[in-house]
């Protein structure tokens, strides 16, 4: 549920996947995970910033090193991931753009197109970048009003065709993104996300570098276009918005004391949730012990023991909660194309914020987010069930532009803590816990950059393995260690393969998990969703409204809203049949799923895995 700028840039700008030819694959080194790429190191004098809007002389002479390590991957290991491959064409293709080499760009976007994996993404993969190749080709002009309208011409042409229902919620989220983005945004992104690495250790490693071109390219040809990107895509908004057909309430199954439900304790293992909330609905410790919480675990940042089951505020905090929950209502209407008050006043923000203002906004946004996102969670996994008992395991995530540096006490610290929440799930004979949140190798890797540890992004990347490893380790031992205990978990929101990115909890395989992918409300796949052969089902996680702590209403999307949108079937289950064990319950999800025609989608249905259910034993339950 992360909100970064950054991804608002990708949004606009074009990513492509080379195809190469079958001979050349066998001299190459198989890639089976992210973890066998090499890293590449950039020694920078100066700032970022600097950098990034030097002259074309400096910034070539850094684009040209960044060009032949982007190259020497792609000559010299055979990647059959199509994420990490438009992660890598995305940097060359960018390269391309700025050295106005539009002949090699354009040889790129053809195959990047027949290499995209999701329907929207394939029809339009390259659109906006071949329009502004077009207007260059047809002008003999970069810039100006005659370059402007041929290439609105030319981008309004390509999209007229393409089927809304298909489309649409990615051409929205185009449109929010052209709306938000500015240089400060962008100049503010690079202050808070890459200058605290690059002042410790004075290079940049190849992800930040990466970063760094797609910044250049957004500075120097996207935030140009951006009057005739959003008239375009606005344009064709208001001519086709039409809301797709919600298919979930048909599904939902309501349940009522008629039904004569057996309790069932929820665990939300999150950020926290405001249980006052869930009142009659929470699940309370029948005999705490002295000093302990009576409805829930938590540890703070370092991984020590705390209490309370939602994260506490300080003066400043409360002050500040209620203008950061108009800005994630703000953020939601955008993606909707909403013109609402809190829309307005986000875009004003956003528009008279000074570079300088970004880092400390993003970090508020950050620290809100996360306080927010557990409350959210348990909404929606206790809706239309009175016999959950919610339960909170509250993680202290990190929220600090330069997060908490990496130790090996930190990580042994974390795998204990995940068995420390697993065993207090089992002595309080939680049935089902949700878990809307993952990590990966890289979020270590980043952490050690950002604080300037390890000489260099090879020994970082080996640092980063070590720590991740114990932690990986920790956290599959404690599910594992819990067989009577359904654990489920969001697939994450990078739109990649969690098993090529060694994310956790959503790679694991194990009998008592299932791994949750998000669509919208039509059953579309989203755009952001993570995937994967551990990806069993999906169910609706897009524009999802639930309740924020203190009980204001706000839609968030996300693989996070997915999971408790499968754990409210699964409690639904239990409550109906409290017999049932973590591989029935996860059978008759799956077996209720209706697949799409491509076969990547397996939308739950919570009617028919009811109806299985009652097929099984002989119940009605209406």
């Amino acid at each position: 549920m992360k909100i970064d700028p950054r991804r608002f840039a990708a949004l606009l700008a074009v990513v492509g996947i080379l195809a190469l030819a079958p001979a050349a694959l066998a001299q190459k080194k198989v890639v089976k995970t992210e973890d066998d790429l090499p890293r590449f190191n950039y020694p920078i004098a100066g700032t970022a910033t600097a950098l990034l809007q030097s002259d074309d002389a400096t910034f070539n002479a850094f684009a040209a090193k960044v060009k032949t390590d982007v190259d020497s991957v792609l000559s010299g290991y055979d990647i059959q991931d199509h994420a990490t491959m438009r992660g890598l064409l995305n940097v060359r293709l960018a390269l391309q753009l700025l050295a106005n080499d539009d002949k090699a760009a354009l040889t790129i976007l053809p195959q990047l197109r027949d290499l995209e994996d999701k329907p929207d993404a394939k029809l339009l993969s390259g659109l906006r970048t071949k329009a502004m190749i077009d207007a260059r080709a047809s002008t003999g002009q970069t810039s100006g009003p005659p370059f402007e309208q041929a290439f609105a011409k030319a981008y309004a042409a390509s999209l007229q065709p393409l089927p809304w229902p298909v489309v649409g919620n990615r051409i929205k989220e185009g449109k929010s993104s052209a709306e938000i983005m500015s240089s400060a945004l962008v100049l503010g992104s690079v202050q808070a996300g890459v200058e605290p690495a690059l002042a410790k250790t004075h290079q940049l490693s190849n992800d930040l570098a990466w970063a760094l071109i797609a910044d250049r390219l957004a500075l120097k040809q996207i935030l140009p276009l951006k009057a005739p990107t959003l008239a375009v895509l606005s344009k064709d908004v208001a001519d086709h918005n039409v809301q797709k057909d919600d298919i979930w309430q048909a599904r939902e199954v309501t349940l009522s004391a008629a039904n004569k439900l057996t309790p069932v304790n929820v665990a939300i293992w999150d950020s926290g949730s405001d249980l006052s909330l869930f009142s009659g609905r929470d699940y309370t410790v029948p005999s705490p012990a002295p000093g302990a919480d009576p409805h829930d675990i938590a540890f703070d940042l370092t991984g020590l023991p705390t209490h309370g089951y939602l994260l506490p505020l300080d003066a400043k905090q409360k002050e500040q909660f209620p203008s950061m929950v108009a800005a994630l209502k703000g953020f939601s209407d955008l993606q909707l194309s909403i013109d609402s008050p809190e829309a307005t006043g986000l875009k004003q923000k956003l528009s008279s914020m000074s570079a300088s203002e970004v880092p400390a906004f993003l970090e508020e946004l950050e620290f809100f987010s996360i306080y927010s996102h557990g409350t959210h969670v348990a909404g929606i996994a206790s809706r239309g069930n009175p016999a959950i008992r919610l339960a909170v395991g509250r993680i202290t995530f990190d929220w600090h532009n330069i997060p908490l540096a990496p130790t090996e006490e930190l990580s042994r610290r974390a795998a204990a803590d995940s068995q420390a929440y697993v065993d207090w799930f089992k002595a309080n004979h939680i049935r089902v816990v949700n878990m809307s949140w993952g990590g990966g190798p890289q979020d270590n890797e980043q952490a050690l950059e950002k604080n300037g540890i390890g000489k260099d992004a090879a020994e970082r990347k080996a640092t980063a393995k070590k720590l991740f490893a114990i932690e990986r380790e920790g956290l599959y031992n404690a599910i594992n260690s819990a067989p009577g205990i359904l654990f489920i978990c969001a697939a994450g929101n990078a739109d990649s393969n969690s098993g090529f990115n060694e994310m956790i909890p959503s790679s694991f395989k194990l009998p008592n998990l299932l791994t949750v992918g998000a669509v919208d409300q039509a059953g579309d796949e989203a755009s952001f969703t993570s995937y994967g052969d551990t990806v069993l089902v999906d169910a609706n996680g897009y524009q999802v409204e639930s309740v924020l702590p203190g009980g204001a209403k706000v839609r968030f999307s996300g693989t996070s809203m997915a999971s408790p949108n499968t754990v409210n079937l699964a409690a639904k289950l239990l409550a109906l049949n409290p017999k049932l064990n973590p591989e029935q319950v996860i059978h008759l999800i799956v077996a209720g799923t209706t697949p799409s025609e491509d076969g990547r989608r397996h939308n739950i249905d919570e009617k028919r895995s009811v109806d299985l259910l009652n097929q099984q034993q002989h119940v009605s339950v209406q």
